[in-house]
């Protein structure tokens, strides 16, 4: 008794353990977390230095720099990039994306600590942080309204920010838009002249008398008492009783000679919602957790909270991923459940009601047994998971195919349902087996595809691996016992059907309908196998070589309608921050004017550093993020509204406003990227400045920038320090003597109990001294009284560096562009090779193409590899099963004709080949095409060694008939799962909704395309020339021996001799 046998005699166990993985597949898929896009968590970890009032050129050499040295000696570091910038460092380091997050925050700690003894003692605390995609916003509430005071707003907002940071699911909430709170003693010059008092009295007055003492515990014998000096600022009042001068008749407190308010910082950065100020509160959520329960939970929280704000403070929710979240989980749930619904109106027409519902419920068992992976796994259901499931629909139900097939066809021999299901599975046990593992042999080396590209499509091949396990547990097990069941009752035909009697008895010319017309087909196959395979390599070289010269060019992502779209603003200038704010805000005038905004959200002022390696340019200056109205209620696409609002920005005077288009899949910044390299500022500057000149004449290119320094000025004011000692004075009075006009001086921070943070205590100079012409009138106190610094002190215009990038040691700048709808940045690039080959770069200068061109060349590097390592692996099982050479090659050969198939595909859809979707579509096809030689080519394995005394001519033909049915429907159900898709159509039968180039199509058209087109191409070519194929060695064997026996009868005959 073999194992079938005995699972349909304990039948009630077998269907017992079927429904509890159903129902355990139900729990997984309620429980298991909602994401938009893949949860891949990035080895980035972050170190900011903070220095007050370090220029970018020191900020580069006394902090960037010794860090450089310590982080560079880490294992499983990639890249460092480090951003010098004025008043503070910024170093990057990028780790191999294999290595443990963990380890790499701890080491990166250890190389800071060995480096904080190289930067400056007055430098602040290093602060370091890991970076991840979860790290990013998945909403952001904004807090604003006419009247309402900036003090109530900050309050509200923090008051919000900790409540959120309050829920479970909420990794943080950080702020935007809010002012830091400031003690400030604003100074009365007259009165501080009058009393003498100098600055420098001043500022040691408020530190002397702002410490924490720790007086000790005096221990008298008897008793043991702590004693207190309470001596640290906690109110206001605190800072004005302190004395700064005395006499034996008076004292001078901070009070007489300075005003004491409760403040802000001046605002640098400025933040609005909709078109008012507002204060907002970006919220990211934690590694793991569902992105729509995580924003339930927000907006719940806030709804809240916001019964108790004033009337006039508005509530608005910015950049909500939920929406488009869950409308794209249930659209491509909806387009599966299409495919569902062909695939099950195929299968029962093919194979009638009972074996296609056994079919059918191969393909809900599958899926579930993938959700109880899936969540096992820790992974998050996203849409690279559920496309997987889109993928393995039609793959999943082969087996269950040929099993029920063979044992229709026995049941419909007279056989009894249970003999019929035992023979089907012994006789298709291994066929099924093989079928499945060279599926799963060609997606094995996705799973290892290296860098977040693969961290992203690693979700694709693990859930086909899922999903595929399912389905062969059901063919192999739960579908025989399923089957036998359900045709328990049913009674063997008195007759066989006609159609399946002539094909056995091998009368093909007496068949009906499409059997008759295929065995004409082969029988010619097999009485010609040499013109059939030489016409199919000609058919294949010509589409090759058409294809090599019509291609549309390659890319390396898909283009997707943008349902969300950003604007980032660029000047230059040495504008204030209320300049740079009314810049900005007239830019999104110009955008919201153009409708089909569902909500905008701007940010304005420094940009800093950017995540992405390339780095913000220097005169950033602020962006917007732009929400767009629901796509079917806008007359136009996403890319023409984009198109609308580039019209609309790109003469604004002074400003140079891009668009910052939305990336679907991996993250690689700009189109095209250009890395130069080198020692020298001025050199590296110049060359930048030239090619993004040259970028800028190019037709098909839009947004170019560069990160060289951005003009501007500084005003250097140098010391002559001999002067300066003549007269008692020194670097430091004067350089307190200027803070004064500018930020103020930090004397000292006190923590009141109504914030979080230490504030900050400063004293400046009243407004109306903080102008540029106060430098030369400042004084400072020396032994000969009160000197004018424009005794000893000069005063120059300098060119302002904005930034210094650096990389793995090098400074380092980029000159980047976008493409146009419908140019290819592959062609551009190639364009700017050439010119660059003839442009003289500066030797010293070296250049690199970065970004998508170089995430391109490495995803298609792997590509080949995993296509070369999947046919080797596929070339392993199937010389396992077959145990010939031969059989083995013929089966890969239909590997060759379904990548043509893709070729031939690109070429009538006129489609660019994508680097990612194509290359995993042609990967994917590898291992789903060999399933219908493998079929093929067993059964006449199996007819041979039954029959040994038929000709091979009727083994072919016979195998032929037998197949077509199992071999049509496999193709078909994938094919017709997918073909929506393919053609750029989503079918959704749940919500009732067909939509033609909506997001979900345009993303998976190229990979559907790829499968579809490669997969049709190759069956119709497998029918035919598989069938040649195993005819043409024993052609070649009967020619080899009718050429022996032609020899053979030569050397018989007599040779007639002269003189016979």
């Amino acid at each position: 008794m073999n194992y079938a046998e005995a699972a349909i005699v304990r039948a009630r166990t077998v269907l017992s353990l079927f429904v509890v993985i159903m129902l355990a597949g139900i729990y997984s898929y309620a429980v298991i977390p909602l994401e938009a896009n893949p949860d891949v968590s990035v080895p980035v970890v972050l170190i900011t230095v903070p220095h007050e009032g370090i220029t970018p050129q020191d900020s580069e050499r006394l902090l960037a720099r010794p860090l450089e040295l310590e982080l560079k000696t880490i294992r499983g570091v990639e890249e460092i990039n480090s951003y010098a910038a004025e008043g503070y460092a910024t170093i990057i380091v990028q780790f191999d994306f294999s290595f443990e997050s963990n380890q790499a925050l701890i080491d990166v700690r250890e190389a800071v600590n060995r480096a904080k003894v190289k930067i400056p003692s007055t430098a602040e605390e290093p602060i370091i942080r890991e970076v991840s995609a979860v790290d990013f916003p998945v909403i952001t509430v904004a807090l604003g309204g006419e009247g309402v005071p900036d003090r109530v707003l900050y309050r509200l907002a923090r008051d919000l920010k900790d409540q959120l940071e309050g829920i479970p699911d909420v990794l943080e909430a950080t702020l935007s838009g809010e002012r830091e709170e400031l003690l400030e003693a604003v100074i009365d010059p007259a009165q501080l002249e009058a009393y003498g008092v100098s600055i420098e009295e001043l500022i040691g007055a408020i530190g002397r008398n702002n410490r924490l003492i720790a007086a000790g515990v005096v221990d008298t014998g008897q008793g043991s008492f702590s004693v207190k000096v309470p001596s640290v600022i906690e109110t206001a009042s605190d800072l004005l009783s302190i004395p700064v001068k005395s006499t034996s008749d008076a004292v001078v407190t901070l009070a007489d000679v300075t005003t004491i308010r409760r403040t802000f910082k001046d605002a640098l950065t400025f933040t609005r919602a909709n078109g008012t100020q507002a204060v907002a509160v970006d919220v990211s959520k934690r590694q793991g957790t569902s992105l729509v329960a995580t924003v339930g939970k927000v907006k719940a929280r806030v709804e809240e909270l916001r019964r108790n704000y004033p009337a006039n403070v508005r509530v608005s929710y910015m950049a909500d991923q939920a929406p488009d979240t869950l409308e794209q989980i249930s659209t491509l749930q909806g387009n599966i459940s299409t495919a569902m619904f062909l695939v099950l109106t195929v299968v029962v027409a093919a194979v009638g009601f009972r074996s296609g519902l056994l079919v059918a419920l191969g393909i809900p068992f599958s899926f579930l047994f993938a959700f109880i992976v899936v969540h096992a796994l820790g992974f998050t259901y996203n849409f690279m998971v559920m496309f997987g499931m889109l993928l393995g629909l039609g793959m999943l139900i082969d087996g269950a195919i040929v099993v029920a097939e063979i044992a229709e066809r026995r049941m419909a021999e007279g056989r009894l349902a249970k003999e019929a299901y035992v023979y089907a599975v012994h006789r298709m046990f291994w066929p099924v087996l093989a079928s499945v593992a060279t599926t799963l042999a060609a997606f094995l080396p996705l799973m290892f595809w290296p860098g977040v590209t693969g961290g992203f499509m690693r979700y694709l091949p693990v859930t086909v691996f899922a999903v595929l396990t399912g389905s062969l547990a059901y063919a192999l097990l739960f579908a025989p016992v399923i089957g036998a069941v359900l045709n328990r009752r049913r009674k063997p035909l008195e007759e066989t059907p006609r159609n399946i009697r002539l094909v056995d008895e091998g009368r093909f010319s007496e068949l009906t309908g499409v059997l008759r017309a295929y065995s004409a087909v082969l029988g010619f196959t097999a009485r010609q196998p040499f013109v059939v395979v030489l016409l199919t390599l000609i058919g294949l070289g010509a589409i090759i070589m058409v294809y090599g010269e019509n291609n549309r060019g390659m890319q390396f992502f898909t283009q997707v309608d943008p349902q969300w779209t950003g604007v980032v603003v660029n000047t230059r200038g040495n504008f204030s921050a209320a300049e740079l704010k009314d810049i900005v805000t007239d830019v999104e005038h110009r955008v919201v004017e153009q409708g089909h905004i569902r909500s905008v959200y701007t940010r304005t002022g420094e940009a800093g550093f950017s995540m992405r390696s390339s780095g913000s340019t220097g005169d950033q200056i602020g962006n917007l993020f732009i929400e767009l109205t629901d796509r079917r209620t806008r007359d136009v696409s996403g890319f023409e509204a984009e198109e609308k609002f580039r019209e609309a920005i790109s003469d604004v005077p002074g400003v140079r406003a891009e668009m910052q288009q939305q990336e679907p899949g991996p993250p690689v910044g700009k189109d095209i990227q250009i890395q130069l390299a080198g020692l020298d500022l001025d050199v590296l500057t110049r060359e930048a400045r030239r090619i993004s000149a040259h970028l800028k004449t190019l037709d098909g290119l839009t947004g170019v920038d560069d990160t060289s320094p951005v003009p501007g000025i500084e005003w250097e004011i140098k010391v002559d320090r001999a002067k300066a000692a003549m007269l008692g004075a020194d670097v430091a009075s004067v350089g307190a003597a200027v803070q004064l006009v500018t930020n103020g001086i930090l004397v000292g921070r006190y923590r009141p109990d109504d914030v979080d943070d230490e504030v900050d205590i400063r004293i400046r100079y009243p407004e109306a001294y903080r102008g540029l012409s106060q430098l030369d009138l400042l004084r400072v106190s020396t032994r000969e009284g009160q000197v004018p610094i424009s005794s000893f002190v000069t005063r120059e215009g300098q060119q302002k560096v904005s930034q210094i990038f650096r990389q793995d040691g090098k400074r380092i700048m980029y000159v980047r562009a976008d493409t146009r709808p419908g140019v290819l940045a592959d062609d551009k690039v190639r364009e700017i090779q050439t010119w660059l080959e003839t442009a003289d770069v500066d030797p010293s200068i070296s250049v690199v193409f970065r970004g998508a061109n170089e995430e391109q060349a490495d995803s298609m590097q792997f590509i080949m590899v995993a296509f070369t390592l999947s046919l080797l692996l596929m070339g392993v099982l199937l010389v396992t099963q077959f145990n010939s050479f031969y059989q083995a090659l013929l089966i890969l050969s239909s590997v060759i004709m379904s990548t043509v198939g893709v070729l031939l595909g690109l070429l009538i859809a006129d489609q660019p080949f994508s680097a990612i979707m194509s290359g995993v579509g042609i990967v994917a096809l590898a291992g789903i095409i060999v399933n219908n030689n493998i079929v093929l080519i067993d059964t006449y394995n199996y007819l041979r060694r039954e029959n040994p005394s038929w000709p091979i001519e009727r083994v072919i033909v016979q195998t032929g008939c037998l197949r077509l049915r199992p071999v049509f429907l496999t193709t078909f159900t994938t094919g017709f799962g997918l073909l929506p898709m393919a053609l750029g159509m989503s079918i959704d039968l749940i919500n009732r909704e067909v939509e033609v180039g909506g997001p979900v199509a345009s993303f998976w058209v190229q990979l559907a395309g790829a499968i579809v087109s490669g997969l049709s191409f190759a069956t119709i070519l497998t029918l035919i020339v598989t069938p040649a194929m195993l005819m043409l060695p024993v052609k070649l064997r009967r020619g080899v021996e009718w050429v022996r026996e032609r020899v053979r009868r030569q050397e018989h005959i007599p040779v007639l001799t002269e003189g016979r």
